[in-house]
């Protein structure tokens, strides 16, 4: 059975910050680029998320979508790379808290906001962000003076979350605030940050 690393995605979408991960491991993986509204959702790729959307993985037999699990999965499919604090470490709290805080309560809050969707106070309790500031808020506090989000180590959640502040400090989903500006140029900076850039952006150029 084959262990091939198959990662599917498009240059212009959040299969960035998965390219970025899987170049930390340093492990060997093949890139099948599709196009939005035709490769995207042939017969072929739907068998492998039926959302009809990227990122995915592959990874032998096993698929693997949404970014955050995919880099939740890769860290700990590689523990060599360290990517993950070790399970029994109390770092794995934090790890898993802030990693999971990006990808559902703040990017939802960020989404809702660039549509112009906002609860009003009664229903704010309904939803896992609460409202925008909120959520904002507890984001800055979580990255503002701290080299990592958990332990005394680069892990993926650093990872995905100095990605998701870095796409809205670019988009105006996230303000110019100094703690977050600090933290994006810090950990976009990285070799693997910058190979992962180049890749895509060669790819957008091609």
């Amino acid at each position: 059975m084959s262990n091939e690393l198959v990662f599917y995605t498009h240059p212009m979408s959040r299969g960035r910050v998965v390219r970025w991960m899987l170049e930390e491991l340093g492990e060997p993986y093949r890139t099948e680029q599709l196009d939005y509204g035709s490769t995207m959702k042939a017969p072929a790729y739907l068998a492998i998320n039926p959302m009809g959307k990227v990122p995915a993985l592959r990874h032998g037999e096993t698929v693997v979508t949404e970014g955050a699990a995919i880099c939740a999965y890769l860290a700990d499919a590689f523990p060599a790379a360290g990517l993950a604090p070790p399970p029994t470490s109390p770092a794995r709290g934090d790890y898993y808290r802030w990693l999971f805080f990006a990808a559902a309560p703040m990017e939802s809050a960020m989404i809702n906001k660039a549509l112009g969707v906002a609860p009003a106070a009664d229903q704010e309790r309904m939803v896992g962000w609460g409202n925008y500031d909120l959520a904002l808020d507890t984001l800055e506090k979580a990255v503002a003076g701290r080299e990592f989000l958990a332990g005394d180590r680069f892990s993926a959640a650093d990872l995905y979350v100095s990605g998701l502040i870095g796409w809205g400090l670019q988009t105006g989903g996230i303000p110019q605030r100094p703690a977050f500006q600090d933290f994006a140029a810090r950990l976009s900076a990285r070799p693997a940050a910058v190979r992962a850039r180049e890749i895509d952006d060669g790819l957008l150029a091609a």
